[in-house]
């Protein structure tokens, strides 16, 4: 499981360039493969191309990214108000399209971040509408709509 989590991983900071710097998507690499290893050595383990081993990826996936999301939306939220060096747009973004946008969402309302400026509450939104439509995409291909 570590392996399949690993390479995954690895492919997603090769092909989505605004990670390759983005310094939350260690502490998000890192949940990922403590959460691979614990169920592995605790829990049960699968073999790295099972069926449930993906299944078991996109739950725990779904979790560290958007636990993730609302630590970068607090941290800039700070670097904000102190004048410190700030996380660029472009990382938000990519956390939020690899499915963070609820943490994203619940971030900005917590924090009151990012909610006034409207160039990127419109990209914001159109991450959002992207990742339904693929979810509806998704879910239409597989017959479950």
């Amino acid at each position: 499981m570590i392996i399949a989590f690993t390479t995954i991983l690895v492919a997603m900071l090769v092909l989505i360039r605004p990670l390759q710097k983005n310094p939350f998507f260690l502490i998000y690499f890192g949940l990922m493969i403590g959460a691979a290893y614990y169920t592995e050595t605790h829990l049960f383990k699968l073999p790295p191309l099972a069926y449930k081993t993906f299944l078991l990826f996109l739950a725990y996936h779904l979790v560290a990214i958007n636990i993730v999301t609302v630590i970068a939306y607090g941290s800039d939220k700070r670097a904000a108000v102190r004048g410190n060096w700030r996380v660029p747009e472009v990382q938000l973004h990519a956390l939020e399209l690899l499915g963070g946008w609820p943490g994203a969402f619940i971030a900005q309302r917590v924090f009151h971040h990012k909610t006034k400026k409207k160039s990127y509450q419109s990209l914001f939104w159109l991450v959002l509408v992207i990742q339904l439509a693929v979810i509806y995409y998704v879910l239409n291909f597989l017959n479950f709509i």
